[in-house]
């Protein structure tokens, strides 16, 4: 069905086109039965496709990316859509407006997006509020989706001064998602990628690991990371992960890199997801699991658009995937089609 409502969709501006899906899919979950009858269209559940990974129990290894639900406002619905889990964000402390509109540019003939939002959203309190208001809406018995919290820095604050803005979301936080990634790789913040470096990364890693406890509880930190990484600077990130004790990484986020693209809007500013940073994030995927020799999980996420991308990358070594683009392109059965292979080779 969402193949037939896509050319349509795709006539309209990215952004306003995200809002309104956004919207009445919200409606369609309000209205008595919706969100039951989205379970029963979507979703598998199948005790075979749980992963335990750092620690938790995921009902099924196919996740949604950060980006997509950025305020926290679709977490029960993207839930009934099939997701194992959903990671909200990128948050920072303060509200931001982002980049200038336009700022989300559809690639279709490379089924790519390129996008330079600039972490809009609406503050780490809004984001907190609302993920404590999902949890209070289940029911007794009902189980919880797994919820990320994707944090990172406001524009204004310079980069000496950005570890206490991941401090501030980091405590803010704690209390309501499950784990969380630190975002230091996104394009669209001047300057953001200078704390990939390994000296400003290891402060702000560190420092959220001593502040990781309350009441007995620490979480899993895991580290998003560019796809455009030279080897070098990957062995770095895996001995970071190893000096620090963070759970895990997430690879990756979108390229800077334009090479082979044929769309009219190629050379716009921004990051570049979907089919073109397949290979790069699968490459990044592999190399990471083989220098560490599996010391850590992986989490895989670019230019998954079909259920044999998503296991390429489980076989390059992630542990688990997650789809941003690939779900704007392929629609939610793109989440049953993966479970489903997943269990065929099981």
């Amino acid at each position: 069905m969402y193949q037939l409502i896509k050319p349509l969709l795709f006539k309209f501006d990215p952004e306003k086109v995200h809002y309104f899906v956004t919207r009445n899919l919200k409606r369609v979950n309000r209205f008595p039965g919706g969100a039951a009858l989205s379970r029963r269209v979507w979703g598998i559940d199948d005790k075979r496709l749980e992963r335990e990974v750092f620690g938790l129990k995921f009902k099924n290894p196919v996740g949604l990316a950060a980006g997509f639900d950025k305020n926290a406002e679709m977490i029960a619905e993207m839930g009934n859509l099939g997701f194992g889990f959903v990671e909200v964000g990128t948050v920072t402390p303060l509200p931001q407006p982002g980049n200038p509109k336009p700022r989300m540019f559809r690639l279709p003939a490379d089924s790519a997006l390129i996008n330079r939002m600039g972490f809009n959203n609406l503050g780490v309190d809004v984001a907190a509020e609302r993920i404590a208001a999902y949890r209070r809406s289940l029911k007794p018995g009902q189980q919880a989706l797994i919820i990320g919290g994707n944090i990172g820095k406001n524009k204004a604050t310079p980069n000496e001064d950005a570890v206490s803005d991941y401090i501030k979301c980091f405590d803010r936080l704690f209390d309501v998602v499950d784990y969380f990634v630190v975002n230091v790789s996104s394009p669209n913040t001047p300057g953001l990628r200078e704390l990939q470096e390994k000296e400003p990364l290891m402060h702000i890693l560190n420092t959220l690991q001593q502040r990781n406890s309350k009441n007995g509880i620490s979480r899993p930190i895991l580290l998003k990371i560019a796809p455009d990484l030279t080897h070098s600077q990957l062995d770095d990130i895996a001995d970071i992960v190893k000096q620090t004790g963070i759970a895990g990484i997430i690879a990756t986020n979108t390229t800077i890199d334009r090479e082979g693209l044929t769309s009219p809007h190629k050379n716009e500013m921004g990051g570049l997801s979907g089919r073109p940073v397949a290979k790069k994030s699968t490459q990044v995927i592999r190399y990471l699991s083989e220098v560490s020799k599996g010391a850590f999980p992986i989490i895989g996420v670019g230019g998954i658009h079909s259920a044999e991308d998503a296991i390429e990358k489980l076989n390059a070594g992630a542990s688990l995937v997650q789809l941003y683009t690939g779900f704007i392109y392929e629609g939610p059965g793109l989440i049953g089609r993966i479970n489903k292979e997943i269990l065929k080779r099981k």
